[in-house]
């Protein structure tokens, strides 16, 4: 019988928007069950490549996914498994054909959230139903930022229909959140993930916060709201 792993595949850093460093991430990573994370930092992959590096020189069982989460002019699309940096500002489709193009895997994050906030590129949201119409690789139904239940909710009843594979990412943009939501697949490494989520035998998982990681995410939230008036 394959052992099952898990995967967080929705990740930020310091190269975006998050407040751990790559090394940081990783180092955290490291001492919980995740197998395998991809970090998917705002339109770079730098914090990416870093945190692979790190993971690399480490004698550890972690290994990262080299990860995006693109601003289309449609909403946030993740590309994983990707080599360079997927530019932003496209439209949706052709965002998942610049992420297949070298070799990706596009999945919808969060694909109904919607909000009218404003940050530096613009406003912040999901594909919506462009995630039923487009080629995605995957869809993204667990989502492990506070308040977004009914988002998940809403996600997982679109699936239902599309038979799509599944995943579970934390969005983490503080340590506390992750591996808050995960993948479970069958195997340990990113080869046996991909596999997993090419034959859809992924399964989308969520672990509830302590209280104290909901006041971080709070605390993350209030200053991000600063810096995106600012």
């Amino acid at each position: 019988m394959v052992s099952r792993g898990r995967a967080d595949l929705h990740m930020h850093t310091t190269a975006s928007d998050g407040w751990p460093s790559p090394h940081e991430l990783v180092d955290y990573a490291r001492a919980t069950r995740l197998n395998v994370i991809a970090v998917t930092d705002h339109d770079t992959i730098e914090g990416a490549l870093r945190a692979a590096d790190h993971a690399a020189g480490l004698s550890s069982r972690l290994q990262v996914v080299i990860g995006e989460e693109v601003s289309s002019r449609d909403g946030h699309i993740v590309g994983l498994f990707v080599a360079r940096r997927i530019r932003p500002g496209m439209s949706a489709a052709a965002t998942v054909d610049a992420i297949h193009d070298q070799g990706g895997m596009a999945v919808a994050v969060h694909p109904f959230w919607r909000t009218q906030r404003r940050v530096r590129n613009g406003p912040v949201h999901g594909v919506g139903w462009l995630a039923a119409e487009l080629d995605f690789d995957a869809i993204e139904v667990e989502n492990a930022t506070p308040g977004f239940y009914f988002f998940n909710q809403l996600a997982h009843r679109l699936n239902m229909g599309l038979g799509c594979t599944e995943l579970g990412g934390s969005d983490a943009h503080i340590l506390d959140a992750v591996g808050r939501a995960y993948t479970e697949f069958p195997g340990k490494t990113p080869k046996e993930l991909r596999t997993a989520i090419e034959a859809g035998t992924t399964v989308a998982r969520r672990r509830r916060y302590r209280a104290m990681g909901l006041m971080r995410y709070a605390a993350w939230g209030l200053n991000h709201q600063r810096y995106a008036v600012g």
